[in-house]
């Protein structure tokens, strides 16, 4: 396989931890490129996460070449050929070169090989088949080089094939499309997602979550849904529909309001008139952590201050919901300068806990609670000004008054 072109060694590729693992895998011969994310981003001039190796040599030899070197290595996905390697605290997935027997969804019978057209052609997308070896050589067997560059994600040979061999590629397609795809979409890949999309619904969760929130990510979401929406794809992840108005509204909301784009906000956005019987059975498929869920059905539940309340009824809301969720219900509702307001205002503390009525003889039990609970809402109905000492003195008028 021949080189295409050459990029300059990126700052990953140079960096200490990167050369000693290129040491340990070569140290008998053996040929290692990088591949998949880490050349695609670095060609597109996008941050580099995740570090793959590509090698021909067989998964417990890389395991011994590693171990000759020092270097810590779990054979995390060893069946499947991938063993990853730590050092200094950065770690790299080692892959060798394989073929699919058979597919079963997520998994594979895999057999390895010294092929490395072979290990290409097994790939999702074409530009995620690019491999670039330690001096920024760059191989592309499936045409991906000319496809980064245009901003065309295309299957690397037949869709419907890659489809069946796993069912979330279609997510992942769109995904892709979302992130670096320019234009029109795939005609042929299209169709096949949109043939196959019921299939969506017997992923797991956690590989759903993750897709869709990638997806959310982007700079620019949107093409990406609609696509999904005309194609059939995305009532199959949101049953109850989804509101694009309502997400292209917190997008501008985001722009103006300098706020970093935020997924779990965006999908509340999506959902936004979805009913909570419906948002929590979306929560569970979507296997949410509970504070995502929570704060999802929290979003869908509440709204944005009343305009014309002022400081103190923002105070108010602040006070019953946190910062964060009052933000995010002014980014929902379209309104970033109540957004900038509430980052500006610290959220009142109610200065009193029990021992201070203990401390004026007051017996523990639901009485102190309750007169706690009466001295709170008073000074919250002061615009939270009273002090402690103030406090203090009203709940002492509480207790005598039923003395």
């Amino acid at each position: 396989m021949q080189a295409v072109d050459k990029m300059p060694p990126a700052p990953w590729m140079r960096a200490p931890q990167t050369r000693a693992l290129l040491a340990a895998l070569t140290a008998e011969g053996a040929i290692v490129r990088f591949v998949g994310g880490c050349v695609r981003d670095s060609l597109a001039g996008r941050p580099v996460r995740d570090i793959d190796v590509a090698t021909a040599a067989a998964p417990r030899e890389n395991l011994r070449l590693l171990a000759a070197a020092g270097i810590k290595a779990v054979p995390t996905g060893i069946d499947h050929g991938t063993v990853t390697a730590v050092v200094d605290g950065r770690p790299f997935e080692v892959t060798t070169l394989r073929v699919d027997v058979e597919t079963f969804g997520r998994h594979a019978r895999v057999a390895f090989t010294d092929d490395w057209r072979a290990d290409a052609h097994r790939r999702d997308f074409t530009i995620n088949a690019l491999y670039a070896d330690p001096d920024g050589r760059i191989y592309d067997p499936t045409g991906g080089l000319a496809d980064l560059r245009r901003g065309r994600i295309r299957f690397v040979g037949r869709a419907e094939q890659r489809i069946e061999e796993d069912r979330l590629r279609i997510l992942r397609f769109f995904r892709f499309h979302a992130w670096y795809g320019r234009g029109a979409a795939n005609r042929a890949a299209l169709a096949a997602c949109g043939r196959a999309a019921a299939g969506i619904e017997r992923l797991s969760g956690e590989r759903v979550r993750q897709e869709l929130m990638q997806l959310l990510a982007a700079p620019e979401p949107r093409p990406a849904l609609r696509l999904m929406a005309r194609h059939d794809v995305l009532r199959h992840l949101l049953p109850a529909g989804a509101d694009l108005r309502a997400l292209s509204r917190l997008i501008r909301t985001e722009a103006q309001a300098g706020t970093a784009a935020e997924p779990l906000l965006r999908l509340a956005a999506l959902v936004r008139g979805w009913a909570a019987a419906d948002a929590r059975r979306l929560a569970e498929r979507l296997r949410l952590a509970n504070a995502e869920r929570e704060r999802l059905l929290v979003l869908l539940r509440e709204t944005a201050p009343a305009a014309g309340g002022g400081e103190p009824a923002l105070r108010r809301s602040i006070y019953r919901l946190g910062v964060e969720l009052i933000v995010d219900l002014a980014l929902l509702a379209g309104r970033p300068r109540l957004a900038a307001a509430a980052r500006a205002l610290p959220r009142p503390e109610f200065p009193l806990r029990g021992r201070d009525g203990l401390a004026l003889g007051l017996k523990p039990g639901p009485a102190l609670g309750r007169h706690l609970a009466a001295v709170e809402t008073w000074w919250a109905a002061q615009d939270f000004r009273p002090d402690a000492e103030a406090c203090r003195r009203r709940l002492a008028a509480l207790a005598g008054r039923d003395a």
